[in-house]
């Protein structure tokens, strides 16, 4: 997923039995839609009301022993992938029900081949490792470093051109580090000395079991180089910048840029011999990559390229290679004890290498129309409840109202699953060759990305599958996706109280339909140009709300030591207070319609803050925590609920929050998106 697309992270949805089917008779949380067991009411709403919502479960909650975190977006991704390893596993049984049921049971079968991923040990990976060995010049390097499956500090791609979204540009962005960001390499204080130890004691490792020479002094050559990298890259709160990363160049401004990596030849070598023009993300990180292509010595760069293609494919050579990886990502960084069984990786590998020809039987056995249809009637509320909020914005002068308006009246909401669906039918599958086929794959998707180049940009292309769970917001597109899993309990429930969808769900599409309004997202017009539709007026009074919110999360600090950065997450934290306020006016519109009650001692608005509460529920390991902090642009699930009910007036009335209370803010402090 490329970074200029802003996701809600794992909002919830459940496959229930592996059924998306027709509404149950009862919703499946409690009698209504939220579950009391989870609460803790012996803690005022308005001190901690993440915890009043949440905080028995957070007390008794274990997070199992394959998982750096615990709760809906955990559990119920299980039981999708659960529905997902049926489809697959009668795939692999019965090959022949169709070619791409074939493909899907093949890659699967070759990734549960553990005996013959042992019996083969390195000789699938000896062609590209022999590739890198015959690098004889700085040409060649940076020729494989352009291809497929190869690490490389600048990663160049396919994406529609910010600036014109009808057509495809290429862009070239900064990459090929190790470790999860670049903070990892820079940070000061024990806890960094010691996860740059362990990837050292990676390194040497994996150097060891693939026999090369001087392993201890090859981890510590790579680790000097992805420090200097690093050094040189922008960081994550820059690289949100959409104005900053769009700097198309030409051939001619890429060789004055940065020379070493020879344009005009790697362009060519990668079938990008037409493409005249390229679209630089952070040009003096490139600029300094070069530099470093030049002073860092070519054999450096050959253990580069050598270290880490065996650590991107370690799950795919002999089980000391996979171990040494675990160990590593998801022991030492994440905290994570114990490795997930065999069959979920190969869930989530075929996932991801043949995503929407899983989906496609996906949503055969699960899709409701019936979803389709109620989802389509919220989503009409709350685009309804976005020209209210936009009209009656007080910040908005009339021209800026004008634009935001059509924006608004040009969002594109899909539903479900892709109009049609990537074939897969040119890649080539085998049972008995798990890193052949993700090398494969690698290829099939690169040529799939060129083919497009030269065409319309096609409007029908999916981010994501359907059997994810998960949702986006597409600025260069103006559309928003929810893939078939997620619009499940307790996401949404058509057997719940209203007040619960339009609290969980009902926020959830004002996140995603916020991000067109969001600090960066705003930039783009209602036909997804990169462009400054705003007066200078309205953009002042709109940051200035913007940056109230910036250095409120700032002052959060889930570890300590390590405090939530508040320019990284600010589109994410405006999708959601935004979200809120706009689900909030689609809920009193729905309540005018129809009336409101009292249930179980619980206002209608009080029952709407609740379910929103409780769909964020969630507790991580603290490796998995410090690394969204240092790197993610959401902020983490506890401050996604007290960090933004504290600055929505009508949650002080639903719980008669005051002066005294540890999560007031007096009116004045308060942030208001709409």
């Amino acid at each position: 997923m490329s970074s200029r697309f802003a996701i809600a992270i794992l909002l919830s949805s459940a496959l229930a039995g592996g059924a998306l089917a027709a509404p149950a008779a009862h919703p499946r949380y409690g009698s209504w839609g939220v579950d009391y067991a989870t609460m803790d009411k012996s803690v005022k709403p308005g001190d901690d009301f993440y915890r009043y919502a949440n905080g028995t479960w957070l007390k008794t909650v274990r997070i199992a022993p394959d998982r750096s975190s615990a709760g809906y977006s955990n559990d119920l991704v299980d039981e999708a992938e659960i529905a997902v390893r049926q489809l697959v596993e009668q795939a692999m049984r019965d090959p022949g029900a169709s070619p791409a049921a074939r493909q899907v049971g093949d890659f699967y079968a070759a990734w549960m081949d553990e005996a013959g991923i042992e019996a083969r040990g390195l000789a699938p990976a000896q062609p590209s490792l022999a590739r890198i060995a015959a690098i004889a010049d700085r040409g060649q390097l940076v020729r494989l470093m352009a291809e497929p499956s190869f690490a490389a500090p600048v990663q160049i791609g396919i994406q529609p051109d910010d600036a014109d979204p009808t057509r495809y540009t290429v862009v070239a962005e900064q990459g090929g580090l190790g470790l999860p960001g670049r903070d990892y390499y820079l940070l000061k204080g024990a806890k960094y000395d010691q996860i740059r130890a362990a990837y050292i004691a990676y390194l040497t490792r994996l150097a060891r079991l693939a026999g090369l020479s001087d392993p201890a002094g090859k981890a510590q050559a790579m680790l000097a180089l992805e420090t200097r990298l690093a050094t040189d890259q922008w960081t994550p709160e820059r690289q949100r910048d959409a104005t900053a990363t769009y700097n198309p160049m030409t051939r001619a401004q890429l060789a004055a840029l940065a020379p070493q990596f020879d344009w005009a030849g790697t362009l060519d070598h990668i079938g990008l011999a037409a493409m005249p023009t390229v679209v630089v993300r952070e040009p003096s990180a490139v600029a300094a990559a070069g530099q470093r292509l030049a002073d860092v010595p070519l054999d450096q760069w050959k253990t580069y390229l050598t270290l880490h293609f065996l650590s991107d494919h370690a799950a795919y050579l002999p089980k000391a290679f996979d171990d040494a990886h675990f160990d590593f990502y998801s022991r030492t960084l994440n905290d994570v004890p114990t490795p997930p069984a065999r069959w979920k990786r190969g869930v989530r590998l075929v996932n991801a290498r043949l995503g929407e020809a899983v989906g496609r039987l996906y949503v055969e056995k699960y899709w409701s129309a019936e979803t389709e249809r109620q989802m389509a009637e919220l989503i009409a509320d709350l685009r309804a409840a976005y020209g209210e909020k936009i009209r009656g914005a007080a910040w908005m002068d009339a021209p800026t109202r004008r634009e935001a308006l059509a924006k608004l009246a040009s969002f594109e909401p899909r539903i479900g699953h892709p109009a049609h669906y990537i074939d897969y039918g040119p890649m080539t599958v085998r049972r008995d060759d798990v890193l052949g086929d993700v090398l494969a794959a690698d290829q099939f998707d690169w040529a799939l990305q060129r083919s497009r180049l030269g065409k319309p940009v096609d409007r029908s292309l999916w981010y994501m599958t359907p059997q994810e769970v998960n949702a986006y917001y597409d600025p260069t597109m103006n559309q928003i996706t929810f893939p078939a899993a997620i619009l499940q309990p307790p996401f949404f429930d058509a057997a719940a109280d209203p007040a619960v969808n339009y609290g969980e769900s009902g926020a959830t599409i004002g996140h995603e339909m916020g991000h067109g309004f969001d600090d960066q997202g705003r930039h783009y017009d209602a036909a997804g140009r990169l462009r400054d539709w705003w007066t200078p007026a309205s953009a002042q009074r709109y940051t200035a709300h913007a940056t109230l919110l910036a250095r409120q999360f700032d002052q959060y600090e889930p570890i300590p030591g390590v405090h939530i950065k508040g320019d990284l997450t600010l589109g994410e934290n405006l999708g959601d207070l935004g979200g809120l306020e706009a689900a909030y006016t689609a809920w009193r519109r729905y309540v005018a319609r129809h009336g409101d009650r009292v249930i179980d001692g619980y206002s209608g608005d009080q029952r709407f803050f609740l379910a929103y509460a409780q769909s964020w529920q969630g507790k991580s390991r603290e490796g998995a925590l410090r690394s969204q902090l240092l790197s993610d642009p959401h902020s983490p699930e506890e401050y996604r609920v007290n960090g933004i009910v504290r600055n929505f007036t009508p949650w002080y009335a639903a719980f008669a929050v005051k002066p005294g209370d540890r999560l007031y803010l007096a009116p004045a402090a308060r942030v208001t998106v709409w």
